[in-house]
Formats: structure tokens, C-alpha cells, sequence
């Protein structure tokens, strides 16, 4: 047998611990911090780092929650999260998403969707809509932002979505700015998917619903790279807008596209 324990023995200890929760899992790992055996101490070791990040995950979530709590504490009854996506591309539409949480929530790693890579917006989104009291999404097409303009655009895409859920909040916390004529009570907070549960549950939902609408686009629109940089001006959509001219989903509005329609 190898010193400090074998990995047959090690095995079974790790599918022991998986098998166990709450008090008995607490157990068992207070026991392996005293087991003479090297291996079995490390086992604890890596139990316990795991345990304090689910901690500490767990604090952040519950931080991310306060101004929904805080809301449910002066009166509202359905706090709703909406954000939207989209404002910089120069082609495909802005999206907008709004989402009511349930009281209690299983969503690790929720953030500000900038933050987190494809996949795990992939899987927090399709979690957000497995659990989600209610969810919306709406789409303003380049026709409509040439004719609003962006800002405005962003704004009609949010009240769209707010007015589009199943359960009408009494409340809306609004990434960035004051929405206008919105149709509930809100709150804005600049930085919002960073800060509030429900805005960055709606930021995923509005990003991974894009991304994957900008990949279809890309399928009727081939040439300019859509799959890739969803819109955006990169050297790669410039160099393609000036080769191949305007497409049908080009916000005609915006300079470098207009630029391209002169030439």
C-alpha cells in the first residue's frame, strides 16, 4: 500500500462524503481531519474549501437579494428584474428581458451576464426559466431603432418585456436609468446586473435569447461573421460591412453602416 492512503480507499471515501449531507457529511469530515492517514486529511481538506466556497457563494447570492427583501418589507407583493442587451451592435435587434423570482432561488454563480462565459449563461438561463415565478422578452427590430433611436429603443424593449409577464410586478428594478412610462413603481441602479438578483437573471435570459437569435441571423446573412461578434463593430464586422455593403439587419442609423450605404 502507498503511504497515506491508497486510492481504492480514497475512492470510497469520496463516494461515502458524496452520499452524505447536513450533520452526517459534517461528520464524517471532522473524523477525516484526524485520520492518520495523509490521504484521508486532504480529502478534509478539499471537503472544507468546497464547504467555504458554497459559503461563500451562498452570502454573495443572499447579498444580491437585499433590495428585493427590502422591497417585500415596505409592501410589494411582485418585484420584477429587467435589463436589456444589444444597444452597441451595429446590426440584429435590442433585447430586452424581464424577470420575477421565485421567493427562494437555486442559482449559483448568477451575475451580470458580461461576466460569465457562454456556457454558464447557457445553463443559468435555462435554470432562470425552469424557476422563474414569471419571464418575458421583447425585441425591437433596426427598422424600429433607425425610427426611435437606440436610447429609446432600449427603453420601448423594457417596457415591452414588463408588460409582457404573466405576473405584473408591482415593482421593477431597472438596470441604468428610469425607464419612462414603464406601468409599475421602479428602481434603478447603474451597475444593476452586478448588484440585484433578479436584473442579472434578466440580463442572461436577454443575452443568451440574442445570441442565439444573432447565430440564426448569421445562418440567413452569411459573410459578416454574426455567429461570432453578435453584431458588434470588431475589425472583423467593419472590414466585412465595407466589403459586402449594408445587410437587411443593419441599423441604417448608425455611422459606420451609413457611412458604408454612400459608399
Amino acid at each position: 500500500m502507498r503511504a497515506g492512503c491508497d486510492g481504492d480507499a480514497l475512492a470510497v471515501l469520496r463516494r461515502r462524503l458524496e452520499t452524505l449531507h447536513g450533520a452526517e457529511r459534517r461528520a464524517l469530515v471532522a473524523a477525516l481531519q484526524v485520520d492518520p492517514r495523509a490521504g484521508a486529511r486532504r480529502l478534509a481538506e478539499a471537503e472544507l474549501r468546497r464547504a467555504e466556497r458554497r459559503a461563500a457563494e451562498a452570502r454573495r447570492i443572499d447579498r444580491l437579494l437585499a433590495r428585493r427583501r427590502a422591497l417585500f418589507a415596505a409592501g410589494a407583493r411582485v418585484v420584477a428584474g429587467v435589463d436589456e442587451v444589444g444597444v452597441g451592435p451595429l446590426a440584429g435587434p435590442v433585447v430586452a428581458a424581464a424577470v420575477v423570482l421565485p421567493e427562494r432561488i437555486d442559482l449559483p454563480g448568477l451575475d451580470d451576464s458580461k461576466r460569465l462565459a457562454a456556457r454558464t449563461r447557457e445553463r443559468l438561463a435555462a435554470a432562470i426559466r425552469a424557476q422563474a415565478v414569471a419571464v418575458a422578452v421583447a425585441e425591437l427590430a433596426p427598422p424600429e431603432i433607425d425610427a426611435l433611436g437606440i436610447l429609446r429603443a432600449a427603453q420601448e424593449a423594457m417596457r415591452r418585456a414588463i408588460a409582457g409577464l404573466s405576473s405584473p410586478p408591482d415593482h421593477a428594478l431597472v438596470d441604468g436609468r428610469e425607464v419612462p412610462r414603464l406601468g409599475c413603481a421602479q428602481t434603478a441602479l447603474v451597475g444593476g446586473d452586478g448588484l440585484d438578483a433578479s436584473i442579472a437573471a434578466a440580463s442572461i435570459v436577454a443575452k443568451v435569447h440574442r445570441d442565439a437569435l444573432m447565430r440564426e441571423l448569421d445562418a440567413l446573412h452569411p459573410g459578416y461573421g454574426f455567429a461570432i461578434h453578435m453584431g458588434y463593430p470588431t475589425p472583423v464586422h467593419l472590414a466585412a460591412l465595407r466589403r459586402l455593403g449594408p445587410s437587411p439587419i443593419h441599423r441604417r442609423s448608425f455611422a459606420p453602416v451609413a457611412q458604408a450605404l454612400v459608399r
